[in-house]
């Protein structure tokens, strides 16, 4: 079978350059469209659901909110774990599913069974949106230089614009605003002056409730047109609110800002922000945009976006105001890529030093670093045919199967080589395809052995589960196809460009590098005598 593949190729030649010419393209094409991250995708298919139950204490989100909540989601199908967590008027119920479930479709059992859900408390729920372990790609400051702006406001105009703008960018799965503090109208009751005028809570708070709404009065008929009647009074104003009437004593209007006092405020706080940019000497209170990305889409590309947009906002921005990158994931995937690049260029240097100086040939070091892209070209293209995702732990195992992808170019490489320059020196030489043919086919054992016992070895990891297994099987996926593509190369392309550039000429005697000719002469007077 083996030989057969040699004789082929051989007798096909140009079909095989052919062939090897459009891997490489493929595989520099694949290579630019491939989404590449930081780490495999280690979380389960999750549906994380969040409610909201304002002024419950934790033990009773747990009784009000949690527990009916785990009650209804329980026996989903493909359900693996169920997780909650139980806070100050907040839950969290994490639904995890086996491996290998589609998260649309686990998301739409969990929303059948949140439908059926009824709170004896006031509560409100809903499913967060599809992201992974790994999806906080960049993290954004925002701060004032001279505290022109107060948190809260920054706050404000960061969740209004920037987020608003950022959420915009398709592959943004969410935006969540981190300190300065939610802006809020605070009406804050003065007793005496209530028990003064009479006014009770009760009528305070509807006052309030009433202050700032729209409401609408029905119709008024214009011939065939209907025209709406509307009283608009939605405002945010604390004074137009302090000039809400409360009620009447007989001639006057107790307003709210008669009993009580109404002011701007942050909501409860249970955390703020701070932010140092580079060459800053200490953090300084500002807001912080935790930007996810959603599962599919290339972290590098999606991170360019973010920052062009980022940049268009700056002349936007109120003065005094800087925005900046705290962190970024890319930053990760770059050093892993910039790694694989630094491996690829000493592995070729070394490859080309030694053969170089064993061979002396400069036509046997290309053929053999030729292995490399058409190599790792087939393994690129095999990763976008099975869906594998690029990471930093495939790319590892690429890096780490370097030297082993050479080492079948180098063995073939040097029997053919060695071989022509025996048939060149014969007084009637043999057709030069039947010696690289049967070069080949002597050390084609050989390779094949090397390459099995290599797969073998990482094997075992392809049996792991679990998180394990989502952390290490790329690279024994890697490391396995590249040694898979790196023999095929060996007895395809190799051979044909072997014929293609070794010529020796007829005639002469070859001999050794002058290298060569002193480790043979030590192996003959050392190891060879006992």
């Amino acid at each position: 079978m083996l030989n057969y593949l040699i004789r082929f190729s051989l007798k096909n030649r140009v079909l095989v350059i052919a062939l090897a010419l459009l891997v490489l393209l493929l595989g520099i094409r694949t290579a630019s469209t491939l989404p590449v991250e930081v780490l495999p995708d280690m979380t389960k298919p999750t549906v994380t659901v969040l409610t909201e139950a304002p002024g419950l204490a934790p033990e009773e989100v747990e009784i009000l909110v949690t527990r009916p909540l785990e009650n209804a989601l329980l026996g989903i199908g493909g359900l693996d774990r169920l997780r909650s967590n139980s806070d100050v008027g907040l839950s969290l119920v994490f639904v995890e599913f086996g491996w290998g479930t589609d998260i649309y479709k686990a998301r739409q059992l969990v929303q059948e069974r949140l439908q059926a859900v009824k709170f004896t408390a006031r509560a409100t729920s809903g499913m967060t949106p599809v992201s992974s372990l790994m999806g906080e790609i960049l993290l954004v400051g925002l701060r004032s230089k001279d505290g022109s702006i107060a948190p809260m406001d920054l706050r404000t105009y960061a969740e209004l614009n920037v987020a608003r703008r950022l959420q915009s960018i398709p592959g943004v799965a969410e935006v969540l605003a981190i300190g300065g503090g939610v802006k809020q109208v605070h009406v804050e009751p003065d007793p005496l002056r209530m028990q003064a005028e009479g006014v009770t809570l009760e009528e305070l708070e509807k006052a309030v409730t009433l202050s700032a709404g729209n409401a609408t009065s029905g119709y008024l008929q214009s011939g065939p047109r209907e025209i709406m009647v509307r009283n608009l009074a939605m405002t945010a104003d604390p004074a137009d609110i302090a000039a809400s009437a409360v009620r009447h004593a007989g001639d006057r209007i107790i307003t709210i800002g008669d009993v009580a006092t109404v002011t701007f405020g942050v909501a409860s706080m249970r955390g703020d922000a701070g932010i140092s940019f580079e060459n800053d000497k200490q953090e300084t209170a500002g807001v912080i945009l935790s930007i996810d990305k959603a599962p599919g889409f290339d972290t590098l590309k999606l991170t360019a976006a973010i920052e062009k947009a980022i940049v268009e906002l700056r002349p936007s921005l109120p003065p005094g105001v800087e925005v900046g990158i705290l962190f970024r994931q890319g930053d990760f995937i770059e050093h892993a890529i910039g790694n694989l690049k630094e491996a690829i260029r000493d592995g070729a240097i070394m490859v080309t030093i030694v053969l170089f100086l064993f061979l002396l040939n400069l036509r046997t070091t290309f053929i053999t670093l030729t292995a490399i892209p058409l190599s790792f070209a087939i393994t690129l293209i095999t990763f976008k045919w099975f869906g594998v995702s690029v990471n930093s732990m495939t790319l590892g195992g690429i890096a780490v199967a370097i030297g082993m992808v050479v080492d079948d170019a180098i063995v073939d490489v040097e029997n053919v080589f060695r071989r022509l320059r025996e048939n060149a020196a014969l007084a009637h030489p043999h057709p030069r395809l039947a010696v690289i043919a049967k070069a080949s086919g002597e050390v084609r054992n050989s390779i094949l052995y090397a390459t099995i016992l290599i797969i073998l070895v990482f094997l075992p990891l392809l049996g792991l589960s679990g998180v394990e297994g989502k952390l290490f099987a790329p690279i024994a996926i890697a490391t396995i196809i590249s040694m898979i593509a790196s023999f095929v190369v060996s007895l395809t392309a190799i051979p044909v460009l072997c014929s293609f550039l070794l010529k020796p000429k007829e005639g002469h005697d070859h001999k050794d590098g002058p290298i060569t000719r002193v480790m043979k002469w030590l192996l003959e007077n050392t190891l060879l005598r006992f």
